[in-house]
This record gives structure tokens, sequence and C-alpha cells, in this order.
């Protein structure tokens, strides 16, 4: 069965986690949020009485209620089994300095007799031919290992019964139990005896999972006697102080105290946002992931937990909003650096390590969105030195990027077409074009701002003067090309390529790169059009013309571009129309998808988009600062 939907992610700067709303385990991450992921499936349940197995996940008698501590990621799940009147609250968190994962069960007896409660877990990590997991009980804990690493639960409370084989032969009873001890299955079961809990009583129970890097026995067992002394209460604490100061430090974009229902509604947004980026952000190497994967097995997309480095620019900018700085620096300094080619250019996408990620195409805007990236982050910081610490790679990237352009400028388009913004067709595109535009324009601003500080260096100072008057004509040659080739005349409107479609995108041309002023006659006739061909019913708007993705859908992205463009042509009352219609259509915890079901006013697709979040926090600081 696919596991699509993430609807809450908790986790440290190793581990991620993701759940369903019903409070399942579905996805585990260690040691980078994009790789790797261990989890097949790991349910839990109870055997009451002489019942059969109960999932706390799935049973048609739970009643649930799901909800974060506020400003943390500490995620809690209300159970209630309204046959047996068994109240439960799962609460899981990952320990801030411990790679961790802590799962905590408070159970109430509201029945009036006495439940006799036996607790299962069964756990099936992921395996295949050259990567096979094999059972391992003992300790007090199962261990499921394969070469490279040892998947491991573990109770301060007594293991009453373990099954290494066979589990799915009598899991459904409640009833597990075999004479191995280790085995070679890739899931296995558990389960503790909580003994009976009269009419009122309470219990609380917690499991500890955690994942060690290798399978050596002696360092496994040392390391999960370790382990199993942690102060349960003590590590919830300290964890939910960690996410309260954090985002308290990046609390930047300071809103009203009103307490409507909209605005708890913003807020929750806000709030999940800076609580979200250090889950998506690898913590060593600097990149950033799109969001938490959704589509393992590329059922329906290309897969999405992985960094793009146009994703990064809009991300690195809400980053610098949120006083995240130093995450910033280090996707330039460190991941951008690493992943560059020795042409200049950079691929489509990259595992958040640097390594590159499976891709299909070549997208030249991602090399022209990182020297955009660079100036950008520069205007938040003034700060010169990263300016100079990142010249010689933005100059490899320009030089590439006018290779480009003189094979376009010289009509050779159909031997360097490259991917649109939505990796769907190969084409000139305009979006493209006002990435390279602007990359080229950024580039002179550094140039213009580093210039003193080669005043000793009269070869790179005649350089650098040479190179500033060769962009500014391919600034004009661009703007002229654009003009001439993607405006038509009879639709009066830009238009995305030679396709002649209206797209979203086009926006780029205002907003960021600002080629066009937001009220130039052909920007506006540009406006009308999208609102005749992309607008649908609800005031969402979708990519492009008959844009069929997951169903056809307005995207998160679209709208807030288009708030961005009101804003930009100071027009707040739109701005508000189009900002409003992402506010009232976020998850119950505040997390943007990638699109809105047109139907259900529903988040659809990807939960927690890296990108959907950025915008919102670009238009939420023009509207409220």
């Amino acid at each position: 069965m696919e596991k699509y939907y993430n609807d809450a992610i908790i986790g440290n700067k190793e581990i991620t986690a993701s759940f369903t709303k019903k409070g399942e385990l579905i996805r585990l991450f260690y040691p980078n949020t994009d790789y790797r992921q261990f989890i097949d499936f790991l349910h839990v349940g109870v055997q009451i009485n002489d019942s059969s197995m109960i999932y706390l996940h799935n049973d048609v008698n739970n009643i649930y209620n799901q909800y974060y501590t506020q400003n943390t990621n500490i995620l809690n799940t209300e159970i209630l089994n309204t046959y047996f009147k068994l109240r439960v609250l799962q609460t899981d968190f990952v320990c801030e300095n411990k790679n961790v994962l802590i799962r905590k069960y408070k159970m109430k007896n509201e029945n009036n007799i006495n439940l006799n409660l036996n607790f299962i877990i069964h756990s099936s990590l992921l395996t295949n031919d050259n990567n096979q997991v094999s059972g391992y009980y003992k300790n007090n804990s199962l261990f499921q290992y394969m070469h490279d690493y040892t998947f491991t639960i573990c109770s301060n409370k007594k293991i009453e019964k373990s099954q290494i084989n066979n589990n799915e032969a009598n899991i459904q009873t409640g009833v597990i139990g075999d004479k191995d001890y280790v085995g070679m299955s890739s899931d296995s079961s558990i389960s503790y005896n909580l003994g009976i809990l009269k009419p009122n009583e309470e219990i609380e129970f917690c499991i500890n999972i955690t994942i060690l890097r290798g399978s050596d026995v002696k360092t496994i067992e040392k390391q999960l006697e370790d382990i199993k002394t942690i102060d349960y209460n003590k590590e919830l604490e300290k964890t939910k102080r960690y996410w309260e100061k954090y985002v308290k430090d990046h609390d930047t974009i300071k809103l009203t105290n009103s307490n409507s229902e909209y605005m708890n509604r913003l807020k929750k947004i806000y709030k999940r946002t800076i609580l979200l980026y250090p889950l998506l952000t690898n913590h060593l190497a600097g990149g950033i992931s799109a969001a938490i994967e959704v589509d393992e097995n590329r059922t329906k997309c290309g897969r999405y937990s992985y960094c793009w480095p146009r994703d990064g620019i809009f991300i690195t900018n809400a980053l610098d909003i949120l006083e995240m700085k130093k995450e910033t620096e280090k996707f330039y300094k460190t991941f951008c650096k690493m992943t560059q080619s020795k042409s200049g250019m950079w691929e489509q996408r990259f595992y958040t390590d640097g390594s590159l990620a499976p891709s299909w195409g070549y997208q030249i805007d991602e090399t022209a969105s990182v020297v955009y990236g660079v100036y950008n982050h520069y205007e938040h910081t003034n700060n010169i030195k990263f300016l100079k610490d990142t010249l010689k790679m933005c100059e490899n990237a320009i030089k590439y990027l006018k290779k480009y352009i003189d094979n376009v400028l010289e009509g050779k388009e159909e031997e360097y077409k490259s991917y649109d913004i939505w990796e769907e067709n190969e084409g000139i595109h305009t979006y493209s074009l006002a990435a390279i535009f602007s990359s080229f324009e950024k580039m002179l601003e550094i140039y213009k701002l580093l210039k003193p500080e080669f005043k000793e260096n009269r070869l790179k100072i005649e350089k650098i003067q040479k190179e500033e008057i060769i962009l500014g004509k391919y600034l004009v040659q661009i703007k002229d090309y654009i003009l001439k080739n993607l405006y038509d005349n009879n639709k009066k409107s830009f238009v995305r390529s030679s396709d002649g479609k209206i797209d979203i995108s086009l926006l780029g041309l205002v907003t960021p790169f600002k080629l066009f002023s937001p009220k130039e006659k052909k920007m506006l006739n540009t406006i009308e059009k999208m609102d005749l061909s992309i607008r649908t019913y609800t005031g969402g708007y979708l990519r492009y013309e008959k844009d069929n993705y997951i169903g056809g859908n307005p995207w998160v992205i679209a709208n807030l571009w288009m708030a961005e463009y009101y804003l930009s042509a100071g027009n707040k009352k739109k701005a508000r129309e189009c900002f409003d219609f992402v506010v009232k259509t976020t998850t119950e915890h505040g997390f943007l998808p990638e699109q809105v079901d047109n139907d259900t006013m529903q988040a659809k697709w990807v939960i927690g988009l890296g990108w959907s979040h950025a915008m919102f926090i670009d238009v939420l600081q023009k509207l409220y600062s």
C-alpha cells in the first residue's frame, strides 16, 4: 500500500520521521532527511482481555485527535477505543541531542471493568537483495539489522514475548512467540504485558526507537544500554524547551495578538514553517530537501525528497527572513560549491549531502538561480566577505550561462533546449531567460561591490571592467529576445515558450527577476490572460493552461506568486485575496501542501512543501512587517 501523505513530521538534526493523522509512524530517515528511509511498516496495537490485536492507528472503534505541543516538534495523538473505552495519549518526539525517537503512551481505563493489556509492536523494515534485513532478539531488545545499520526497539520495561519469523501467520490474533532469537526475516514482533488496568486507573509506558551505524553486536549492545537509561520525562521537557527557544529565536515577523480564527490559522502556518525547515536541512552539507518523500516507488511522480538549486534560492530567502542566515550561508558556500560541475553549471537535483540524485534532464534556470540567490543573501546580510567567498563559483556559472545565451541568440534553439521550471517541456522558456537576465544583472552588482576589494590587483580590475561591458550587452539582447519571440501579439500576452501557453512562471518577469515593471502594459495584458485561463472558480491558480498533474489543481506557490505580483504593483487588496486562499486551505497542523483540491478545498499531494512555505514567508513579511 502506498503511503502518499505525511500528515505530521518530527525530528532532529539526523532523524526525520513522518506520521499519518492517526499517529502511524510511516517513514523514518537517518542520517539525513532524504536518505535513508528504513520503515516498511511499524504497527502498534493492544490485545485487551481475550480480544484480537487492536491496531492503535487503524480500528473501526477508534476516535482520533492529533496536535503538536505548541511551538514544538512534539506530536500528540489522542486515541479513544470506544468498544473497550480505553483512552490512549501517544506522544512522539525525537530527542534534541540523542538520535532516539521516543514514543510515550499514557493509557486510561474509562470502562467499568478491568482491562488486561498486552502491548504489541510489529516492525517491518525495507529490504532487498543487496540490503537484506534480519531480526535478532537479545538483552530485552529487538534488533533489526543489515550490513551498515541496525534499527532497535527497546524499553525500560521487560519484553514478555518475541517472534522473529513468520509473523504474518498469527499477528492478528495478538498472540506471538516462537523459539528463535535470530532469523532471516525483515519483520519481527515483540510484546509487553502491561498488566491489569482497573477502572479509572492510568499507566504510562515508553519505547525507544533508534538507528545505529553498523551491525557490530558488542558496539550496539553497549550503546543500547545507555539508551535504556533515558529519563523519558526529562528528555521530553528538554526537547520541548529546545523547540520553544528555536521558535522564539526565529520569530522575526511580529504578528498581531488578534485571536481571530484567521489570524490563529496564519500564526500556525508561520510557526510550523519555522519548525519545518530544520527538519528539511542537511546540517553538515547544507542541502535542503524539497519535502519529506511521498512516493518512493515513483507511481505518480519522479519523487520529491531531493534538493533542487532553484527551490533552494526561494527557501534560503525565507531562511534569511527568519534569521536562519547560517543555514543559508552553508547552502551556498558548502552545498552549491560542492555540487557545481566543472563547466560551471548545476544539474537538476541532488541529495542533500551533495551527491547527484536521479534526474531526467537539464534545466538552465537551476544554474542562473544560484547566482541570483547569492546576491539575494547579500541583500539580507550586507556581508561583503560572503560575496568574495562565492565569487569564483558565480563567475564559473556566468561563463556557462553566456555560452547558453550565445547559442540561443544565434538561433540554435533545437540544440540548446532545456526543461521548463515544471520539468515537463523542453524548449527556450521565458522564465529561464528571465533567471539568466537576473543572474547577469546580479553579477554586475557583485562586481560593483567587490571592486574596492581588488584595488591593488590591476589585472583583476581590468578583467571585471571588460566583463561588465559584455554583461551589459547581454541584458539588452535577452530582453529584446523575450519581447520579439515570447510575447504573442495575437494573444496580447507573454507566453512561456514556443508552445504559446500561459504559465504562472511568467510572473518571474516581474518577481523576483524584475525585467519589467508590474504595471507595464504587456504585463497587465498577461495578468488579464492568466485570470481568464489559469484562475479556477475557487480563486486558486493552476500552474499553466490545462495543467493535469495529480488531477489538475491550484498550486499554493501559484497563488503566492500572484500575491507577490500584486504586492509589487501596490495592490494589497488583490494580494490578500491570493494569500487568503492559501491560509484557508492549510492542513490542520499548519503545513502547506503543493496543491489544493479544487473540489474539497483540502490539501492535495505533497504536505509540507519547502517551496510553498518559502513563498508564504516572503508574502507574510511584506504584508505584516
